[in-house]
């Protein structure tokens, strides 16, 4: 193989995440790392071109040879620290990042099975690439062909999502089942430096989640054990968008409640300022309650007008506008939207409460990748 390997992005035909390529489990042998799936796509990519000194330049996280007894062959470690140390292989803390900036640059076609959803706010030309990314495909006979990825076009609020469940699993809060560390997730940390301020609820405007670090919760800047502060608050963020453009942000608190409308009052989110005359006729003085109750979003419609809801998918489109029974509450996910009137509509952001995070990733944990979301307020966009 190492015929095929470049020391450097410039003299490549192809990046090859090679952490993705040694983790991928639909091809090559059994266990959870081999080197051997690298030879298989570099046979389909030979095969691909037509040309048998096609090169490829490899990139790896720091974790794929830190992981060195999950290799079901460890002649294959040693091989891949001699590629490390021979400048075949560039490692870094975050292959993702330094695949994707290398693609950028060079417009090099990329070989991996990620999507990178939770780099599309970073890497905005991802979003309907349908040339560059190149995916392994086991065949029956046990080789591989690489297959052109779609990349599609993520919406903001799965884009967010994704983000904030890559950060639960990169702070190391996932169990060795694959499921949430929600015993440390619900809670909230202090870290016992006097002037540490990161865990602290009272004093941070950003609060963090911890880092796991041999089983313990540890401070991101000072290595130390953190202490339990008790039960971790949420916020989440509310999105004023006129005529699609987000012209207001406000936080909600865990065990609150908004009234949303014209002029809903001093506690309020009031709308008016931000409405033509003709529309504001449109919004009633209080037209929405929204709530946050045990990690939950609720929205509930007290207008006079009427509203309507559309629920966003799971690849980012939404379904239909339904009319929203009044004085009923209903779920307000991340990236649902609720009319007022009409081009008068309030939406979450794709942060979420804990208990949230929690859940999407019990439910995505086996196709997701993930740092700490913090909540920090904000008021306008």
């Amino acid at each position: 193989m190492e015929h095929h390997l470049a020391t450097s992005a410039e003299r490549a035909d192809y990046l090859v995440e090679l952490s993705n390529i040694a983790r991928d489990t639909s091809i090559g042998p059994r266990g959870p790392r081999s080197l051997r799936r690298l030879g298989l796509v570099l046979r389909a990519l030979m095969e691909l071109t037509g040309d048998p000194d096609v090169s490829v330049y490899l990139v790896a996280d720091n974790s794929l040879l830190g992981g060195h007894r999950e290799f079901g062959d460890q002649a294959e470690v040693r091989r891949l620290r001699g590629w490390v140390a021979d400048g075949l292989v560039e490692e870094v803390d975050d292959a993702d990042e330094r695949v994707l900036d290398l693609a950028r640059m060079t417009a090099t076609p990329v070989i991996t099975g990620d999507q990178y959803v939770d780099h599309r706010a970073g890497h905005p030309w991802i979003q309907g690439n349908t040339w560059q990314f190149l995916r392994p495909e086991a065949r029956p006979d046990g080789s591989v062909t690489l297959v052109a990825m779609d990349m599609g076009v993520r919406s903001a609020a799965e884009i967010s999502r994704k983000m904030e469940l890559s950060a639960l699993k990169k702070q190391g809060l996932l169990g060795p089942s694959r499921t949430p560390l929600t015993d440390v997730i619900m809670q909230s940390w202090r870290c016992p430096e006097p002037r540490c301020s990161l865990y602290d609820i009272r004093r941070g405007d950003r609060i963090l989640l911890p880092r796991m670090r041999r089983g313990v919760p540890t401070c991101e800047l000072h290595g130390t054990p953190l202490e339990n502060d008790g039960p971790r608050l949420g916020t989440t963020q509310l999105k004023a968008v006129i005529d699609g453009t987000c012209v207001a942000r406000y936080t909600l608190d865990e065990g609150s409640e908004a009234y949303v409308g014209r002029l809903p009052g001093p506690a309020g989110i009031a709308l008016h300022s931000l409405l033509s005359p003709q529309v504001a006729q449109q919004v009633s003085r209080r037209h929405l309650a929204v709530s946050a109750r045990n990690g939950t979003v609720l929205i509930r419609d007290i207008s006079t007008y009427g509203t309507r809801m559309r629920r966003t998918g799971k690849r980012g489109g939404f379904g239909p506008w339904e009319a929203l029974p009044p004085q009923t509450d209903r779920p307000f996910r991340p990236g649902d939207e609720v009319e007022l009137a009409p081009g008068v509509v309030l939406t979450r952001s794709g942060r979420r409460f804990p208990a949230e995070l929690a859940d999407a990733w019990r439910t995505q944990a086996a196709r997701t990748p993930m740092t700490p979301i913090a909540a920090a307020p904000t008021r306008r966009a």
